[in-house]
Formats: C-alpha cells, structure tokens, sequence
C-alpha cells in the first residue's frame, strides 16, 4: 500500500488545547512523562473527551457510542496511508497487550480514521488485519462530518495537506483509555512504551 510523509503539528495541538483549556500532556518523547493527567475542565473538573457519535466499521456496520460499553478501550485517531506513526502506534498496543496478560486480551482497539476519502470501510480492513496489529481492532470511519464531529468529541486534530494524490493528513498522536462504561480514564503518549503503557492501564484497570 502506497505511504505518504506525514508531519507533526504539535505546537497547533498546544495552542488549541490551551484555547479550550484543557488539562493534558501531548507527550513526544520517550523522555517525558506519560500522558496520564485527565483531560478535564478547568472549571467543572469533567472529562472533556468522548461523548456521542455516529460512524461505520470496516464491516460496513453503522456503530455508535456504544460499542465502547462494557469493555475497556484503547481509542485513537489515524489514517491508513500513514507511513510511521499508525504502524507503529499499532504495533506498540500489540505489544502492550502482550505484557498485560490475560487482562490485556480485555482491551477493545478502537482506530479511527482522519482520512475518511480514501479510508473506506475496506480498506480499514486490508489495513487492520496486517501482521504485526492487535488482532480484532474495530476501524471506524464514515462521512467527513461523522469524522470530524467524532474528533471533536475527543478533542483530537487533524489537517489535510497537499492536494490530488498527493495529500497526507497531520494529526495528533494521543491514545485514549477508556472505561467500560464508555467514559475518558486516561491518555497515552504515542511513544511510552509497552512496559509503562502496560503500567499505566493496569493503575487505571485497578481503579475502575
């Protein structure tokens, strides 16, 4: 499958995030802390990410909000011609899960794309069932406006770039934790690490 440059954009993520004044950690280095700080309202103290949305999975099923229930979730946005950092945040939840045991055959991965124009339901699936992912990641995609008003919710960013065949998409990197009754428990850095991601879910596993 054809790959295409995709770029960072870290310093709009910030600006954006301090406009909607949001309490988080974009983590991109393996140096920093990870991401675990909720994301929340300065003023209320509620989670400002999740909430209600309408997409399709790579089955061409209509899904909802509540596909979350029940189950802990690994939630995070992508594309499918993303050459690095989709691959690699895939890989890295594989090997989470692998050190997670048996609690880590729990955990849903829910990925969903930014790139709704190419990243038909199929091709989420051609992409998906590649070696080297977790097995059973649910893709989700859908109109432009499913997409971005999911992204909204979860305060994830992304742009398009370039025109033609040629464009890539820029997009944040956070995963998100969450909960089996579909509510925002914490949010990973990209590059934590199977051993301190693995840490990290099982602290907030424990708390419920």
């Amino acid at each position: 499958m054809p790959r295409r440059s995709v770029m960072l954009f870290a310093g709009a993520c910030a600006a954006i995030a301090a406009a909607l004044a949001l309490t988080t950690v974009f983590v991109v280095t393996g140096r920093e802390r990870a991401a675990e700080t909720m994301i929340t309202d300065a003023g209320t103290g509620q989670a400002l990410v999740g909430g209600p949305f309408e997409m399709v999975d790579q089955t061409g099923k209509a899904v909802d909000q509540s596909l979350l229930d029940g189950k802990w979730s690994l939630v995070f946005f992508g594309f499918t011609y993303c050459p690095d950092f989709c691959p690699t945040t895939l890989a890295a939840i594989e090997a989470t899960k692998a050190r997670m045991g048996a609690k880590g055959d729990d955990i849903q991965v829910v990925f969903i794309t930014v790139d709704p124009e190419r990243d038909t339901p199929e091709a989420l699936k051609a992409y998906l069932s590649s070696d080297g992912f977790p097995e059973g990641v649910v893709g989700l995609t859908g109109t432009a406006e499913q997409v971005a008003a999911t992204a909204r919710a979860y305060r994830a960013i992304y742009e398009k770039v370039g025109e033609g065949d040629a464009y890539t998409m820029n997009h944040s990197l956070t995963v998100y934790l969450m909960g089996p009754d579909g509510k925002f428990r914490s949010a990973l850095a990209h590059d934590l690490g199977p051993e301190r991601s693995a840490q990290l879910i099982e602290r907030v596993m424990a708390r419920g």
